[in-house]
């Protein structure tokens, strides 16, 4: 099946108890059990069963098996959010003393999570390239995980998956990638060489902007080093599983990061158009970012553009697609500002992945907690436009963005 057909016909999208054509919304805190023993082989997980939402749902089961199907898992755990669900995975395999290996022009929200894992011991050592020469250099006996975004947000740099996790895996280290601004529809980073697949559902995956959430996906294929990886040492009898059963039986369970089944819900049913919305989505950013780039008084950044340093990965990595979202210097701040005020199509919001078109200003916004050194690196400044492109017809949004260029 095509990644449409199977959205709507895959093995994840039937099945449920009273014939639905959706998985029911399990609104409940817990579970009836007739008696003591059968609650107790459920808590113990010698019996299939959900007893207490924090620690599982059939709701939150769906949505995690309709992800997991999509990107090729052999398991997943929804979250909170997604910071949620970085924080989750990486704790899983981290402890005191442990180091991670990360891109540099990473998400802000990221960053500001990095100082809190300082905090706890695990050093974050940050790669100029995520390829497997910028990464191999950095390896040392302390490296536990090399994660990155596979676009970066809103550097827009491109992760060379398959060149870091060949690197990364002769040196016995697990490659985790936030894959939220590419989505399933536009890359698999399984297939590419990654192991733990996350992201954040709030975006495109949910699409309508009514559900925070947060995936993380295990591949279930590495082969763990338990000496090395001394966090999962308890759950070695799981092997290449230790992953995962730590994860939802361990730190996702006591950290209490569940996501609410109402949100597993709208993010399932908002999934059923995320191949529609994401071709959509991404035929509009190009068609806008080439306008743009014929501007002489803005510098777009756009992977798909000719001459984009990572346009070579667009093809190998990206199906071909630029993604959604572009970002374009405007000359100063005080410009900046007046460009996005004067939109009239384009909602000043900090999400990305609606689809609706959103733009914001980075600097004074998502990195406002941020050094100068790491602003740059995610190409972020003072005069910094990022635009998260949505499913309006092309030509509006064109029109609207050069009004306000003009205009400004």
């Amino acid at each position: 099946m095509q990644f449409n057909t199977r959205l709507i016909h895959g093995r994840t999208s039937s099945g449920y108890a009273q014939r639905e054509i959706l998985p029911p919304i399990s609104q409940v805190s817990a579970f009836r059990y007739d008696s003591m023993e059968e609650l107790e082989k459920v808590f113990q997980h010698k019996s299939m069963g959900f007893a207490y939402t924090r620690i599982g749902n059939p709701t939150l089961a769906a949505f995690e098996q309709r992800v997991s199907e999509l990107e090729g898992g052999a398991g997943a755990v929804c979250t909170s959010s997604g910071m949620s669900a970085i924080a989750a995975a990486l704790l899983a395999v981290c402890q005191s003393g442990d180091e991670i290996i990360a891109g540099r022009g990473l998400y802000g929200g990221t960053i500001d999570l990095f100082r809190d894992l300082e905090k706890l011991g695990i050093h974050v050592v940050f790669a100029e390239q995520m390829t497997g020469e910028g990464i191999g250099k950095l390896i040392n006996e302390k490296t536990r995980v090399v994660f990155g975004e596979l676009i970066s947000n809103p550097a827009l740099s491109i992760m060379d998956v398959p060149s870091v996790s060949t690197t990364a895996h002769a040196a016995g280290i697990p490659v985790f990638v936030d894959s939220t601004t590419a989505t399933p529809y536009l890359a698999n980073p399984l297939k590419l060489g990654a192991d733990v697949v996350i992201h954040s559902t709030s975006k495109y995956i949910n699409g309508g902007g009514n559900a925070i959430g947060g995936m993380i996906v295990d591949g279930g294929k590495f082969k763990w080093d338990f000496e090395k990886h001394k966090a999962l040492s308890e759950f070695s009898k799981y092997r290449k599983m230790a992953f995962s059963v730590r994860l939802r039986t361990d730190v996702w369970e006591n950290f209490g990061g569940c996501m609410a089944p109402l949100n597993a819900f709208l993010s399932y049913t908002g999934m059923d158009t995320l191949g529609l919305r994401m071709e959509r989505i991404c035929r509009n950013a190009e068609t806008l970012a080439m306008a743009l780039s014929g501007h002489s008084e803005v510098g777009v950044n756009y992977p798909k553009l000719p001459g984009h340093p990572f346009k070579r990965y667009v093809d190998s990595e990206l199906s071909g697609f630029g993604g959604g979202i572009l970002t374009f210097r405007a000359g100063s701040r005080e410009r900046a500002f007046r460009i996005i005020n004067s939109l009239k199509y384009a909602v000043i919001a900090s999400n990305i992945g609606d689809l609706r078109t959103l733009v914001i200003h980075p600097a004074s916004t998502l990195y406002i907690h941020s050094s100068q050194e790491e602003k740059e690196a995610a190409g972020v400044y003072e005069d910094t436009v990022r635009v998260s492109v949505g499913i309006e017809d092309g030509r509006d949004l064109v029109e609207d963005f050069l009004q306000a260029i003009r205009e400004s």
